[in-house]
């Protein structure tokens, strides 16, 4: 499909390398990637690990928890890890500035991978509350500030945004090989004391390179910040006493997680309404770009809410019924989570590069079409695991080799997806909205783990844990895995066929 105006803008007016900000950008989410996916990859196995292992070593002492409850902690993190971008994203846009949110983020997060690193249970309540608040401030305003680095016209925007993808997964692939193994074979601790490391160089990085990003990402009126404005504190004091006073709130969330789906729905949906009334408001032009990116937050939600199984229902699956024996040495568990950000370092640049061919020839598919690829191959992906667990034995052990197949599809549809939704938002979104709109990004990505979460207790299939036989257990995951094939197919054929309404919504309509 021939691409619109904006995808395929001529190169002359451009320069042909990619700012120098860019790379500071790109290295500083590397390292915080590094920290986040470190943690992420030990989370639901060191919940998951019994109070008094059988086996000499492992990571150590684990909770104890069921995988059902495990599920349900890890889904209620990842919630608030991107339902609080929303307000970080508002908080940037309004008052400090995409740079010094990022640092209060950054700061925030390092505390938590340490306070993660204290055996204790009570900790890491404490701790994914400060991790949650810490993204909340990093994570849209990293990749907004990437956005101003390019006029809307720039061909080089979908490409740097692909670079920058692929930082994110140079971190998310070294974290579950260092991280991951360090905590699973010698200490749990260890392991996520490793991720706060790797969250203070990212700050540094950060920090050190910020005089490239040619003054972009300032406070929108610095002297305000420190003006008096209730009780004789300043906007900047009520922004940190606010985090803090919030934090004992999220972890209240996060150990009763149960309250967390009473709280997604309408948050979610007040949320994108009141992006299309704000939209409305600016006129019509205005709110139909936000329609469209309202829509697309739809369809990221449906893709996040099956890729995201790979840090809970995939990794039980992956402990319990793949085969992880190579050459006479198992592979962690944990070190599987590599394989996502590997594919991504291997062809992030090939897609870029392939985007950038098809735009020159006015080949280039709309944004619309290559989120319905993205949604085609994640639930392509479930299949082809589906496919390779019919093949399990009496063991209902399965081949390596398929979960790695369905990895790949995962990659390639979140290729077509992910990076280019990064773009698409800070294109869509009105100039003082920007923040704002990707909070709203990262809040579908919430939304879709916590629908991630219900997905995930399916496959512990009714009965008790320890009642089930290996063959009852593998036929509670395929069963699920292959009804979430088929549903992402449809949704795919739906969007692929409302693609060319949502293009007009995005250019078209006036």
């Amino acid at each position: 499909m021939a691409s619109d105006v904006r995808e395929t803008a001529p190169e002359a007016n451009s320069k042909k390398t990619q700012p120098p900000g860019l790379y500071v950008l790109f290295f500083a989410e590397l390292w915080e990637r590094f920290s986040f996916y470190g943690m992420r990859s030990l989370l639901e196995l060191y919940m998951s690990a019994p109070k008094k292992p059988t086996t000499i070593g492992g990571g150590g002492p684990g909770l104890g928890y069921t995988k059902t409850a495990a599920h349900g902690v890890f889904h209620a993190y990842g919630a608030l890890v991107y339902a609080f971008p929303m307000l970080g994203g508002l908080a940037a846009d309004k008052l400090l500035g995409y740079r010094l949110a990022i640092l209060l983020g950054g700061l925030l997060m390092a505390a938590g991978h340490f306070v993660m690193a204290i055996p204790d249970e009570r900790a890491m309540y404490l701790a994914l509350a400060l991790l949650c608040l810490g993204n909340g401030f990093f994570k849209p305003n990293i990749s907004s500030l990437v956005g101003k680095l390019y006029a809307d016209d720039d061909p080089r925007r979908d490409s740097g945004f692909t670079i920058f993808y692929m930082g994110i997964n140079v971190g998310a692939w070294l974290a579950p090989l260092v991280c991951g193994t360090i905590g699973e074979k010698v200490n749990w601790h260890y392991g996520f004391g490793l991720a706060g490391v790797g969250m203070l160089l990212g700050l540094g990085w950060f920090m050190r390179g910020s005089a490239k990003l040619e003054g972009h990402g300032e406070p929108p009126d610095i002297e305000a910040l420190d003006r008096p404005v209730l009780l004789g504190l300043s906007p900047i004091r009520l922004v940190l006493i606010g985090t803090l006073l919030v934090a004992p709130l999220a972890a209240l969330l996060l150990w009763k997680n149960q309250i967390v789906d009473y709280i997604m729905h309408p948050l979610s949906g007040i949320f994108f309404i009141t992006l299309l009334v704000l939209g409305g408001m600016r006129g019509k032009q205005a709110f139909w770009r936000l329609a469209v990116a309202v829509a697309l937050m739809m369809g990221s939600v449906v893709f996040w809410s099956l890729f995201e199984q790979a840090g809970s229902s995939l990794t039980q699956f992956t402990k319990d019924h793949v085969d992880r024996y190579v050459f006479g040495w198992q592979v962690p568990t944990s070190a599987l989570l590599s394989v996502n950000p590997l594919y991504i370092m291997l062809l992030a640049i090939p897609f870029s590069l392939l985007w950038s061919r098809l735009a020159r020839i006015d080949r280039n598919p709309s944004i619309p079409v290559k989120f319905s690829l993205g949604l085609l191959q994640v639930g392509a992906g479930y299949l082809v695991l589906v496919l390779g667990a019919s093949m399990a034995g009496p063991q209902a052990i399965t081949p390596m080799i398929w979960i790695l197949l369905m990895y790949l599809l995962h990659t390639t549809g979140e290729l077509c997806l992910s990076p280019i939704g990064l773009s698409a938002m800070t294109k869509l979104a009105p100039k003082d909205m920007v923040g704002m709109v990707m909070g709203g990004w990262f809040l579908a990505s919430a939304y879709a783990l916590h629908i991630g979460g219900l997905i995930a207790k399916l496959t512990t299939g009714g009965k008790a844990e320890g009642a089930q036989t290996a063959l009852e257990k593998l036929a509670g995951y395929t069963g699920v895995y292959q009804d979430l094939g088929y549903i992402a197919m449809v949704i795919a054929a739906v969007m692929f066929a409302s693609s060319p309404l949502l293009k007009r919504g995005m250019y078209g309509i006036k």
